[in-house]
């Protein structure tokens, strides 16, 4: 990982955690253990204020490229649940692949669990939108 640690910022951080606590409610195996990494892994996560972020860290709203192992390509927007959109590539963090991939950083490698099986991905590509989520309104 090239920042050591997942890097999450500190009121995204908050509002995943919110998010994560809801894990014993979901019915789909594959879904509860991305959860239950993610969970794992925001234990030693850094922290930081928003305008501490590093650009090439993915976080809500953020424009990611990934490719796997196996050759194929996805773009996607990393999004809240109320906006997950598949048909517009609008994934929210509340599936396995939004749950791998939130607060790595560009460049980086990571092997996840999916329902076809383990996947190792490669972050290709990290753009921001600018476009900040309202978490008074979430939270």
């Amino acid at each position: 990982m090239k920042y050591g640690n997942l890097v999450i910022e500190k009121k995204e951080y908050v509002l995943l955690k919110r998010l994560m606590n809801l894990t014993g409610y979901y019915k789909d195996n594959t879904l509860r253990s991305s959860v239950k990494k993610l969970v794992g892994e925001m234990e030693t996560a850094q922290i930081l204020d928003d305008g501490e972020m590093p650009k090439d860290v993915i976080r809500f709203n953020t424009m990611v490229t990934i490719v796997s192992e196996a050759g194929w390509h996805k773009k996607f927007k990393l999004v809240l649940p109320s906006n997950s959109d598949v048909k517009n590539n609008h994934i929210s963090i509340l599936t396995p692949m939004g749950a791998a991939v939130i607060g790595y950083a560009e460049g980086d490698s990571l092997v996840w669990e999916f329902p076809s099986g383990n996947q190792q991905l490669q972050i290709e590509k990290v753009e921001q939108e600018n476009q900040s989520i309202n978490l008074d309104m979430v939270l």
